[in-house]
């Protein structure tokens, strides 16, 4: 049964408001909304009380931070130490007995943030307020019930972390790989300078455009039905360079359209690459699995198989990534763009077919790795978001739930 209402945040802590000069203590650590991120309740970045201007706000080691401009951020953090923070953030003091996991989980807790910004001022720059925030009403939760909340939230989130962690140290490890793969190769060879840098001296350099056919795409006008009403035959725009591996597609045309609209047949095994966009898309690669077209914004490499991996090749162009975006910066356009032509010239190395295959399988290997990183990390965000609105709604009581997989899991991750 839920626990009745029974108190307000007021109730759990008071507001710290000690304003300081930071040149009084400049090496003390420093906290502003930029060292806070959203949903957590620790912050590993923090700067020193010297990169401060005017006057701060002074903290205590277990003091809640709390972001009040835009409430909807979701940033609150425990201190871990002394310091002194920006004027944006509320210093919340736990009252004696309440943990400051509680504490920071009540203004985690979704109900909180809608709450938060039902009081916002500032058009342009929404800020909440402590006269506001301090009348939400919370469950009655014990102390002993809080103290098992902020446990169980803590240990979610830690994990987490150790995944994070985990993701990190997989990419640095395919970073390192790429660099040595790409310029030295799998086995023990002379090297030799090439236009593309050193690579082993059996290794050949090759324009992209003589390993397969380069094109691009069209998109069908949405206002005519017959392109898109009863559409079965996948339509690619460049988002969906993000799946690296792209076996289905999210939206199809019909044949009328492939007519009418000049849009290519793309062949399983062709490599796709985006050649626009302001964000981070432009640059990125994939392996196509399955038949498809696509957009004016994708262009495809059908790659001829019997002479190159488009998984090898792919590895290599992710290692050109920062280059790519560059040439497409300097095109003159303002949404950035790469070219067919471009593409069609752009060197790449070319090892003996096996080799190739080998390689391409140790990145595939680790990027499954970092794969099973990041969807694990997605089911465990997922997790914290359901356990704090249960928690804190007492939909769910604390003392009900089994959390021994959870701690098995935070022993291997650690």
């Amino acid at each position: 049964m839920s626990p009745a209402p029974t108190r307000r945040l007021r109730d759990l802590c008071e507001l710290i408001s000690i304003q300081v000069d930071p040149a009084a203590t400049p090496n003390a650590a420093y906290v502003g909304l930029e060292h806070v991120p959203s949903g957590r309740f620790w912050t590993s970045r923090q700067g020193l009380a010297q990169d401060a201007q005017s006057s701060k706000f002074e903290f205590a080691e277990g003091d809640v931070l709390y972001g009040k401009l835009r409430p909807y951020l979701d940033k609150a953090v425990i201190a871990a130490s002394t310091g002194v923070c920006t004027t944006e953030l509320l210093v919340l003091r736990p009252r004696p007995g309440v943990p400051s996991t509680y504490l920071a989980a009540v203004v985690h807790a979704p109900d909180f943030t809608e709450h938060a910004m039902s009081g916002v001022t500032g058009a342009h720059h929404p800020r909440t307020s402590w006269h506001h925030i301090s009348d939400f009403d919370l469950p009655g939760h014990s102390i002993d019930q809080q103290q098992r909340i902020g446990s169980v939230l803590t240990r979610v989130q830690r994990l987490i972390e150790c995944v994070e962690i985990q993701s990190t140290t997989a990419l640095d490890i395919k970073s390192h790989a790429m660099s040595a793969l790409f310029r030295q190769g799998l086995v023990k060879a002379a090297l030799r300078e090439s236009e593309i840098g050193q690579i082993p001296s059996h290794w050949q350099v090759l324009p992209l455009g003589s390993l397969g056919r380069v094109g691009n795409g069209s998109t069908p006008k949405r206002t005519v039905g017959a392109y898109w009403n009863g559409g079965h035959y996948p339509w690619l725009t460049s988002a969906k360079v993000y799946d690296r591996d792209i076996i289905r597609g999210d939206e199809f045309v019909t044949d009328t359209a492939l007519r009418e609209c000049h849009l290519p047949k793309v062949q399983p095994g062709a490599l796709l690459m985006a050649i626009t966009g302001q964000g981070k898309t432009l640059g990125h690669c994939a392996v196509l699995r399955t038949e498809a077209t696509v957009s004016q914004h994708v262009a495809y490499v059908q790659t001829d198989t019997t002479r190159a991996n488009p998984a090898f090749l792919r590895g290599y162009l992710e290692t050109q990534y920062d280059y790519l975006r560059q040439v497409g910066a300097g095109g003159g356009s303002t949404k950035g763009a790469l070219t067919c032509a471009f593409l069609r010239s752009l060197p790449v190395p070319l090892p003996p077919l096996d080799e190739q295959n080998e390689i391409a399988e140790i990145l595939d290997a680790i990027d499954a790795k970092i794969a099973l990183h990041q969807q694990k990390r997605a089911v465990l965000q997922e997790l914290f978001k359901a356990l704090l609105h249960k928690l804190m709604t007492g939909e769910i009581d604390v003392n009900d739930l089994d959390l021994s997989a959870l701690d098995r899991e935070v022993e291997v991750a650690a």
